[in-house]
Parts: structure tokens; C-alpha cells; sequence
């Protein structure tokens, strides 16, 4: 699965095309809110975990995309307002971040969407 567009439909929203047709939103306070830098998130090195520190709600510009520039062929380097740009967003992370209605209820209701894969026994145990 590859991303094949993306756009912004608005100042907030960036809907996300993918290569098995499946179209949805997210909104860029999603991205920023689940960045996966390891300033943000955290990492694990060497068997000692370390915790992220994202930065707070109030920094002027954290919820401004400035950018976002494909890297290689599986990740988008989103540019903050506020300067971040450190996370790689992977298509993997991008597809599970999509808002859309389908994808959604597969979250909230324990089953996989269709593009992670699995049989549908699977996606009835989750």
C-alpha cells in the first residue's frame, strides 16, 4: 500500500489517497499530536526506554503545517509552524491515523480496517 495523493481540503484537514483506492481525512492536529519522532514519542535504546516530551498545546505554530515532503517512497516529513520537523511520518502511520468514518469504527470496534490485512475471523478477534 502506498500513498498516491495528498491534499490539504482545508487550513485543518489533509485527506490522504491511497494506492487500494481508499481516500479519508486527518486533521493536522492528529499528525502533530501523534508524531512519531522519538522526541514526541519516545524510544527505546538498548533495553532502556525513554520517554517523549511533546511539546505543549500552547507552543505559537505547533498546530500550523507549514509543509510535508515525500521522503523516498514510504514516508512524508511534515514541517511544523513552530520549526519541528523531525518526525517521518511512514505510510503505515499514516494510514492508521485516517478519520474517516470506516476506519474509525474498525478502531473503536476491535476489529482491523481492510487494508491491514487478516481474514475476517481475525477481524472478529481482533
Amino acid at each position: 500500500m502506498n500513498l498516491t495523493r495528498l491534499r490539504r481540503i482545508s487550513p485543518d484537514v489533509l485527506e490522504l489517497s491511497w494506492s487500494d483506492g481508499h481516500t479519508g481525512p486527518c486533521s493536522v492536529r492528529t499528525l502533530r499530536d501523534n508524531c512519531p519522532c522519538a522526541g514526541c514519542a519516545g524510544e527505546t535504546v538498548l533495553m532502556r526506554t525513554y520517554p517523549g516530551s511533546p511539546a505543549a498545546d500552547d507552543v505559537p505554530g505547533k498546530y500550523e503545517l507549514a509543509a510535508a515532503e515525500v521522503v523516498g517512497s514510504y514516508a512524508v516529513q511534515m514541517t511544523w509552524g513552530d520549526g519541528h520537523r523531525e518526525g517521518l511520518y511512514t505510510w503505515e502511520v499514516l494510514r492508521s491515523l485516517c478519520e474517516c468514518p470506516a476506519c474509525g469504527a474498525a478502531r473503536t470496534g476491535g476489529g482491523k480496517p481492510s487494508w491491514a490485512g487478516g481474514n475476517a475471523a481475525d477481524q472478529q478477534r481482533g
